[in-house]
């Protein structure tokens, strides 16, 4: 159990931020959480999975909030071992978390590159033109249609709004924490978001129902009835298991593809696709 500090008062900026500790509180029915502490480090990629209802969201609530035994599930969140001081909460710009969900709305009406640029000046980066371009390109590997930067914000489509928002953050609001909640669902590419979150030292936690989200994990906390029940990291089967998800998912977005280009799909052109994943299997097999 870490030892809580609650002594330094000394100011955190942003790039001092070096892990999230979750000590443990209690379930729904008042129960002790099983788990007595989630421990996240910068460059973990985290999911927190469970049924509907099972108190995923009250976890990245208490976590965006700061909780010090002062929410319903009696949980402390410490950051780099001590409670965060109270500016964390009173300053957005001081803030280190960014969350990012499937409801997720532009309100302004501002050209994407507009809107970038302007954030880019608000955070004081010198070369914004850079960090722009670099947010762009960010989010256009996450999702199938392009964002046009000359767009207003409010034309972009939801799996847009979202790719946006995750780039800006992590490039421009170069949050260290970031919560993702449930962003599958707004048609992100999965593991490619991944991938790219990967090359930035941060803490990534995903909400999600995906197996391959959580497959993809350095580790999933699994909760039931409210608390946090068991932490697991994916064995050597499971990351194979990963792989050949991936692969699935590359049949599904070329059976999309062909959809959105007019195409009829057939019951050949399925088969075709499930064969040569066969045959791919055999190959990694011999």
């Amino acid at each position: 159990m870490s030892e809580v500090s609650q002594g330094k008062k000394s100011k955190l900026a942003l790039s001092d931020v070096q892990s999230v500790t979750v000590i443990r509180g209690q379930g729904k029915a008042g129960q002790i959480e099983v788990v007595p502490e989630i421990r996240l480090e910068m460059g973990n990629v985290v999911s927190i999975v469970g049924s509907t209802g099972s108190g995923k969201t009250a976890l990245i609530n208490d976590i965006e909030l700061f909780a010090n035994a002062n929410t319903p599930t009696k949980r402390t969140v410490l950051i780099n071992d001590t409670i965060p001081p109270p500016e964390l909460m009173e300053e957005p710009s001081k803030n280190p978390i960014s969350r990012i969900t499937q409801h997720t709305n532009f309100l302004t009406d501002l050209p994407v590159k507009t809107f970038l640029h302007l954030h880019a000046k608000v955070r004081k980066h010198n070369s914004d033109e850079n960090v722009v371009k670099e947010t762009l390109e960010f989010a256009n590997q996450l999702t199938g249609e392009p964002i046009i930067p000359g767009n207003s914000m409010t034309e972009l489509s939801g799996g847009q709004t979202r790719a946006l928002l995750i780039a800006d953050a992590v490039v421009i609001g170069d949050s260290p924490i970031l919560l993702l909640d449930e962003i599958e669902n707004a048609g992100i590419h999965r593991g490619k978001a991944i991938e790219l979150l990967r090359n930035y030292k941060k803490i990534f936690i995903f909400v999600t129902h995906d197996p391959k989200i959580a497959l993809l994990s350095d580790f999933r906390v699994v909760m039931l009835n409210g608390a946090m029940q068991k932490v697991v990291e994916p064995d050597d089967d499971e990351k194979i298991i990963a792989g050949e998800i991936s692969k699935l998912d590359d049949l599904m977005l070329s059976l999309r593809n062909r959809l959105w280009n007019g195409e009829r799909i057939t019951h050949e052109d399925l088969d075709a696709g499930l064969g040569k994943l066969v045959a791919r299997k055999m190959e990694d097999l011999s």
